[in-house]
């Protein structure tokens, strides 16, 4: 009788848990008439999407490297499965259990409800189509597809487990500011990964599928992938290397299983620490430790350590200097892998990186006021500007510096460090300059909540304020532009182009110099104008 109530009790809390899912997606979907037409064009596209790849597998069915593509496939599948709570942590409101924690669940029940409650959606039926066709891409004989029918839901159940392991062991740093970084940073990942889904299709465009087989020997043992792989080695006669693979994940779905039901015991029992009062002392204030002792004395020093704190905790702030970082990397070092690119393309890491100066008053939002009370004259302008452009020069320079050197070793062109480097400097030294004008001319308010950078109706400010400042960097930086051009044309430039480097050192750091002196006395006259543009958001 005791096992019959606990069917019943697991069996009702599993219904409850499904209906729940359907009505928080049904009255999610009541809100607005926009929200139904994104969700129904975001399912037609994801549903086109994975038919044409369940189509596109089932016809690679029977090529050398099918099992190659397949194992790859889900592996990557997977991966996403993994990454995906922590970049978008309110996509599911049921990935979040701690808003059943005055239930009466226990862990096992709930963990076989939130397990069926996760193969509802969109998400868990594409990654169906995908693992589907992989499986009938490398299934050969009636024992290969009815090892196909075990693998294809060991996959599904791996996959789905990931995600809800992963959301479970950080579902408290999902739910705090960290968390709101991570989906502020979920556009750059995409990006990223999208350019090296697209570096890796070019490549084995060109190369062949054959740079596919050593990761496929890899992969074919690593669960879920292999799974697949073990529908292949049915295919070719190999039953116990099948059975193997199969029990690894198996393994694989009972470890994220009991590492989900522990993560869920602890978050159900457990106290949240920042509802908890601390019953000691904090430690006595710092006065100058950490950071502030390797920068300079006076307001100098105050302004930089400020400003590199906004890098590392306004999540706008970061998300700006994080994107900036990764392009700046990526395109100068893609294109060189690529066999297309230039060593000269390095000098985009130094105007990604520039743009930073442009709208410094901006991260400030309405707390401007407390450093415009500071600023009573040109001389304490000049020095809030100084300091926040030592800041941007702590992190560029070296950056930009690293990408130079990275571009020119992968494209073998060592004569032409020196003017490259030059040529970086003298335009990070005119985007610098012009930013900390534009900054006083132009400022704009960037809204602290939602996705937007720009405040409602500031839209041509920030217009005019990048665009207009990167032509003027561009035309500030023509001199060292043009000695580049002429060194290089000229018969024997050749044997004095190292002299772009100090001189382009010397060139920029002039150039900044002027150019925060210029911005100076127009900050201070504009103090209560820039409080009001800066404010709006």
């Amino acid at each position: 009788m005791k096992e019959t109530a606990d069917t019943t009790g697991i069996t009702g809390i599993t219904g409850v848990v499904v209906r729940l899912k359907l009505s928080l997606l049904r009255n999610g979907l009541r809100q607005s008439a926009g929200r139904r037409a994104a969700y129904l064009a975001s399912c037609v596209v994801v549903l086109l999407f994975a038919a044409l790849q369940l189509i596109g597998l089932i016809v690679l069915r029977g090529n050398a490297h099918a099992a190659g593509v397949a194992v790859l496939l889900v592996a990557v599948l997977t991966l996403g499965w993994a990454v995906m709570p922590l970049f978008f942590p309110s996509g599911d409101e049921t990935l979040d259990p701690t808003r059943l924690v005055m239930l009466p669940l226990r862990p096992g029940p709930l963990v076989r409800a939130l397990l069926t409650a996760s193969l509802v959606g969109i998400g868990p039926l594409f990654t169906l189509c995908l693992v589907t066709g992989s499986a009938i891409s490398v299934a050969h004989g009636a024992a290969a597809y009815g090892t196909a029918v075990v693998a294809v839901v060991l996959a599904l159940l791996v996959c789905v487990a990931f995600a809800r392991a992963v959301a479970a062991a950080n579902i408290r740093l999902l739910t705090s500011r960290k968390g709101r970084d991570l989906a502020l940073l979920s556009g750059l990942v995409v990006a990223i990964g999208a350019q090296l889904v697209n570096f890796g299709v070019q490549r084995l465009g060109s190369a062949g599928l054959d740079r596919l087989d050593p990761v496929e020997a890899v992969l074919r043992w690593v669960p879920p992938a292999s799974a697949i792989g073990a529908v292949d080695s049915v295919s070719k006669g190999s039953y116990g290397i099948a059975a193997a693979q199969l029990a690894l994940s198996a393994g694989a779905l009972a470890a994220l299983l009991t590492l989900w039901s522990r993560s869920l015991t602890k978050l159900m029992t457990a106290p949240d620490a920042s509802t908890l009062q601390t019953a000691e002392p904090g430690p006595p204030e710092r006065t100058s430790t950490g950071l502030s002792r390797l920068l300079p004395a006076g307001r100098t020093g105050t302004v930089m350590e400020r400003s590199l704190r906004y890098v590392w905790r306004d999540p706008k702030t970061k998300a700006a200097w994080v994107t900036s970082l990764a392009i700046g990397l990526i395109v100068p070092v893609f294109n060189a892998l690529q066999g297309t690119g230039s060593v000269y393309f390095a000098c985009f890491a130094a105007g990604m990186l520039g743009i930073q100066m442009y709208n410094q008053f901006g991260q400030d939002t309405s707390a401007f006021w407390l450093v415009a009370l500071t600023i009573s004259s040109t001389r304490d302008a000049y020095a809030e500007l100084r300091g926040r452009a030592l800041a941007l020069l702590l992190i560029t320079l070296p950056y930009a510096t690293l990408v130079t050197v990275v571009t020119t070793a992968l494209l073998g062109a060592w004569p032409k460090l020196p003017e490259v480097l030059g040529l970086s400097f003298a335009l990070l030294g005119a985007m610098l300059a012009t930013g900390a004008w534009s900054s006083a001319r132009f400022p704009y308010s960037i809204p602290q909540e939602g996705y937007k950078n720009v405040a409602p109706g500031q839209a041509g400010l920030a217009w005019i304020s990048i665009l207009g400042g990167m032509v003027a960097a561009a035309l500030l930086a023509a001199p060292v532009i043009a000695a580049t051009i002429w060194l290089n044309v000229a018969a024997d430039g050749d044997e004095w182009t190292w002299l772009l480097l100090p001189a382009g050192a010397a060139y920029g750091a002039l150039i900044t110099f002027l150019g925060l002196r210029l911005a100076a006395p127009r900050t201070a006259q504009r103090l209560p104008e820039i409080l009001a543009a800066v404010s709006k958001g």
